[in-house]
């Protein structure tokens, strides 16, 4: 795996590559990268590009410049309206993430924002608030989904889908608690028995009696969860009746 001073010195070359480059007119340290991060965080930069130059004319040159000087290989790609990410895998495991935006749409997305050079916009299009609502939604689809799936025999996709009810029912009780709600950053930082009832949610064989177990705790504790805030859950509980009984029953 990649060291703290392998993620130094990529870091340090890629800012002065930025600043040497004549159509890039802004740059910005973003995520974990802004603060500090740890042993085992990326490399997040943001760029703003001339308007001499496009979004996907940046990508290209700095893909060809990652690719020779650092052996990269390109993962995947976001699109955030015009601003396009590209996700890099170096040697030693080393993530880069490196974005391109428009200078007019360039600024701070999220508090984790932390000006190299060049301006920003103050306020270029700010990522929503999370729902719960939705959120709450997508567990109870999921956690339905799932046990469809075990009545139709297809126990694989069953676990797929209650993996997806468990991810949305932590998220869930995350936002309920003011924790970060994406990618699982909040998880661990949630109570220790609310851990404790979905710790049991993981079926110990991929067979229909675990996975339906497993269904039902993670849709009661969703259930649980939402009857505070979501103003239907009461209503729900008997449509889902037969998915929350009991193994046995």
């Amino acid at each position: 795996m990649f060291s703290m001073e392998d993620r130094e010195r990529v870091l340090k070359s890629l800012i002065e590559q930025a600043q040497a480059d004549a159509e890039i007119v802004s740059a910005a340290v973003v995520g974990s990268t802004a603060t500090g991060g740890d042993r085992w965080s990326d490399i997040d930069l943001t760029f703003a590009v001339s308007d001499a130059t496009t979004v996907e004319q940046a990508l290209t040159r700095w893909t060809a410049l990652m690719r020779e000087q650092f052996d990269a290989v390109v993962i995947f790609d976001i699109a955030v309206g015009p601003t396009i990410y590209r996700v890099f895998l170096l040697p030693g495991a080393l993530q880069v993430d490196l974005s391109f935006s428009p200078a007019a749409q360039f600024g701070p997305r999220t508090p984790r924002f932390r000006l190299l050079f060049g301006t920003a916009a103050e306020h270029p299009s700010p990522v929503a608030p999370p729902d719960g609502a939705e959120i709450f939604g997508y567990g109870v689809h999921y956690a339905m989904r799932a046990y469809i799936c075990i009545e139709r025999g297809q126990l694989w996709q069953a676990e797929y889908l209650l993996h997806g009810a468990r991810d949305y029912a932590l998220t869930f009780a995350c936002f309920n608690r003011g924790l970060e709600t994406r990618y699982g950053r909040g998880f661990d930082l949630l109570p220790a028995d609310v851990l404790a009832t979905y710790e049991a949610t993981f079926p110990s064989s991929l067979t229909e009696p675990e996975l339906r177990r497993a269904v039902a705790i993670v849709t009661t504790a969703l259930l649980d969860e939402g009857e505070p805030t979501i103003d239907y859950v009461r209503r729900l509980r008997p449509m889902l009746a037969e998915i929350t009984a009991p193994a046995g029953h």
